[in-house]
């Protein structure tokens, strides 16, 4: 098998590590194939791919979108290193609420899946880092919906000790207890 599919905290949440194959050229390694990710429990057909690149401290999120365009991701960092979060905000869910990360970066190589009904959000560790993710759907303005980076119910630990760079809109998101439209 190409890629070993790990369970996380959240059940839900997958932690998925690529086989790597390297020699003194450089290395190859697959980052999705349909049918291994569906034997593993990642069925979502992905529409959309984006790319973003931050510099070190920049916190982006919690982010995510409503029905009918709520998105599941793919996500993993090809230069650099973040910590990448995930945060249940699925209605009646047994871990409601609560967070998973897990560090991704260009040496580990290493991708996390979230399904549609997360919070969404990563920090910049190295100098910079380019970040790539799979979407579930289409961007939809109407549908972007944001939590508070540090509400403190949420309580996510983001494993820094310096104030984030934050844009203006993620500044300003509610906290998980104002919310009235989750998935």
């Amino acid at each position: 098998m190409t890629f070993e599919f790990q369970k996380t905290e959240i059940e839900d949440v997958i932690y998925v590590i690529p086989q790597i194959f390297g020699d003194d050229r450089g290395f190859f390694s697959e980052t999705y194939k349909k049918s291994v990710f569906v034997e593993n429990g990642i069925k979502d057909e992905f529409n959309q791919d984006n790319h973003s690149k931050s510099r070190k401290g920049v916190l982006r999120g919690l982010h995510y979108q409503m029905h009918p365009k709520a998105q599941a991701k793919l996500v993993r960092c090809v230069k650099g290193k973040i910590l990448d979060v995930a945060v249940d905000i699925r209605k009646g869910s047994k871990t409601f609420g609560k967070w998973v990360s897990r560090e991704l970066s260009e040496e580990n190589k290493c991708m996390l899946y979230l399904p549609e009904g997360f919070a969404h959000g990563f920090v910049v560790l190295s100098d910079e880092a380019e970040f790539l993710y799979k979407c579930s759907n289409e961007y939809s303005p109407e549908n972007d919906r944001g939590i508070r980076w540090n509400d403190p119910d949420i309580n996510v630990n983001w494993g820094i000790d310096f104030e984030p760079q934050l844009s203006e809109k993620d500044k300003k998101q509610p906290f998980l207890k104002d919310v009235t439209d989750l998935l």
